[in-house]
């Protein structure tokens, strides 16, 4: 079998790895992008998007996505729907190996295999994602304006989307797990100053219910002790914010990555540890984590690759 060679390779078929691809392919880089097993990322089990520039009317998420991937196959970009299985950086070329056991030497690589949100793993939650259900406030609290929402989670992160839900919903439950809050004392202080927020201590999510959409969710407090009772709450949104999930476990090891396993670049640019190797969108960016940096991001990876081929 002959062996696959690129100038540029892009893992992963977001939108950062998508605007890779323009910009890469606009560069006569020639580009090979693998699509992996989420190919549009996170955008695919989102509803509408309405902060995304040049779509005042708003987008469906999937359509968003599947239009900058039309624009990257414009421009030439060879785009595949397979997904690596392993990567060695320790020298140039480097090499991949797809799941299908063919090889590929790449003399870039741009890294766009994004994060995942953590669920709770309810049955429940993949029934009404996109129905109720969201691992994102700033995508799409906006929908929720003077209805009624839940939010999981205890850390800043999630005190954060209470807060930011607060000014839109007439109405947002906080479920924390334990009987405390771990975000800092900071965060905790502005919750008490919103009056519509209410904070469920020591209770966890069973389930949710809806006809066709989420309509309320089962809750358990002080489960497995004498005093456990079962009750329910009456909610348009449910909001997980107990973090993300880097997709990075192929380059453990091999890249320098930060405590959460986010890829560490040099910034401004998208320089990874490696020479050669750069990172774009969610998989370096626990921060924002919204598709127009993430697009952003792409974009300065493609320049980055370019110029590091032509020095």
């Amino acid at each position: 079998m002959n062996e696959m060679k690129s100038r540029c390779v892009i893992i992963g078929g977001g939108p950062a790895g998508y605007t890779a691809a323009v910009y890469a392919s606009r560069a006569n880089l020639s580009p090979t992008l693998f699509e992996g097993m989420q190919p549009g990322g996170q955008l695919t089990t989102t509803t509408e998007v309405e902060n995304f520039p040049g779509f005042p009317a708003g987008i469906q998420g999937p359509d968003l996505v599947g239009e900058m991937r039309k624009q990257a196959e414009r421009f030439g970009a060879d785009i595949i729907a397979e997904t690596i299985t392993s990567v060695d950086l320790s020298s140039r070329p480097f090499s991949l190996t797809l799941a299908d056991g063919r090889e590929m030497k790449a003399e870039t690589i741009i890294i766009a295999t994004g994060a995942s949100a953590r669920y709770l793993g309810l049955p429940d939650e993949q029934k009404y994602l996109g129905l109720g259900v969201s691992a994102c406030a700033t995508c799409d609290g906006f929908f929720y304006r003077k209805k009624r929402v839940a939010v999981v989670g205890g850390g800043d992160t999630a005190c954060e989307e209470a807060l930011y839900l607060s000014g839109l919903a007439s109405k947002v439950y906080l479920i924390v797990r334990k009987g405390f809050l771990r975000a800092s004392q900071v965060m905790q202080n502005r919750l008490k100053e919103r009056d519509n927020i209410e904070i469920l201590f020591n209770c966890n999510t069973e389930g949710l219910f809806g006809e066709e959409v989420l309509e309320g969710a089962h809750l358990v407090e002080n489960r497995g002790m004498e005093n456990e009772r079962h009750f329910d709450i009456d909610i348009d949104g449910f909001f997980l914010a107990i973090g993300h999930t880097p997709n990075t476990s192929l380059f453990q090891g091999q890249l320098d990555l930060d405590q959460q396993g986010y890829i560490k670049v040099a910034s401004p640019t998208t320089h990874t540890s490696v020479d050669g190797v750069f990172a774009a969108g969610d998989v370096c960016d626990p921060l924002y984590q919204q598709a127009i940096n993430a697009a952003g991001s792409g974009c300065r990876a493609a320049l980055d690759a370019e110029r590091f081929l032509t020095l």
